[in-house]
């Protein structure tokens, strides 16, 4: 009776365990996919105009604006810690 009563147990205790697990994986991957989706727009400026010369603009501005980003942390990195 007790061997019957303790996988009992450890049954429902894997049931919760996977259920939570799901629950994990449903509200995190939202984030993630959401959060890429509007890197990608933000670089590629969909949905803010229809002219395309202000969405090269703005695309080519972003990508020079990360670009410029970067080389600073670069100079920073060997100008004070190297």
């Amino acid at each position: 009776m007790s061997r019957d009563h303790r996988s009992e147990q450890d049954r429902r205790r894997q049931e919760e365990a996977e259920r939570a697990l799901s629950r994990v994986h449903q509200d995190s991957a939202p984030i993630m996919e959401s959060a890429l989706r509007r890197s990608t727009d933000f670089l590629t400026a969909r949905g803010e105009s229809t002219d395309p010369a202000e969405i090269w603009g703005k695309r080519v501005g972003r990508i020079l604006a990360i670009l410029v980003g970067i080389g600073c942390l670069v100079v920073l990195y060997v100008t004070y810690i190297r």
